[in-house]
């Protein structure tokens, strides 16, 4: 098992203050000031922050994978998730029309854009210099065919999001977001 040093914690809490920071000045330009102070405070919980400092990847990837290669299961993630509700797994519940018997569930439209805030974000942070602005989309379309249980809403959302932000760039998006996407929609 790891264990928790005090480089690592210290490393885990940069790197997820470095992740929130991002993410609120996203979230206030696009007009969700609380979302933008409250996203992700669960990592600062002993069920999350211990595990991040545990398996802390040098502010690379993120240690809930690294959790999840050494225990076979993320409980970080899992408490993560079902405190969030910019994760589409969040909205994840029994779908009775479903062959699976799982579906997901439509995500307001404020929570979308938080996602996509947080997923540019967490590209930001581990990718460092090497990001551009299309890091985000890139990552999404890679994992997009193993995502059978996001609504088709949602994951159409995310998709046209993205593109937007690799192709028109920050500036653009945060303004079609604020001013088109959310319109009405708070």
């Amino acid at each position: 098992m790891e264990h928790i040093t005090l480089h690592k914690a210290a490393g885990h809490l940069r790197t997820i203050t470095k992740h929130h920071n991002l993410v609120m000045r996203y979230c206030f330009r696009a007009g969700l000031y609380r979302q933008g102070i409250m996203h992700d405070l669960s990592k600062l919980s002993p069920e999350e922050f211990l595990v991040g400092a545990r398996y802390w990847q040098e502010g690379r990837r993120s240690p809930n994978n690294a959790e999840r290669e050494a225990t076979g299961l993320s409980r970080s993630w899992l408490h993560h998730k079902g405190r969030n509700k910019h994760h589409y797994e969040y909205w994840i519940d029994y779908a009775l029309d479903s062959p699976n018997g799982l579906g997901g569930g439509k995500m307001p439209r404020r929570y979308v854009a938080e996602m996509i805030f947080d997923r540019v974000s967490a590209s930001k942070v581990y990718k460092g210099d090497a990001y551009t602005d299309s890091c985000p989309l890139e990552y999404f379309l890679n994992g997009k065919d193993k995502c059978w249980y996001i609504h088709k809403t949602t994951l159409a959302e995310m998709e046209f999001l993205l593109r937007m932000w690799a192709e028109r760039g920050e500036d653009y998006t945060i303004r079609y977001i604020r001013k088109v996407f959310l319109a009405g929609h708070r």
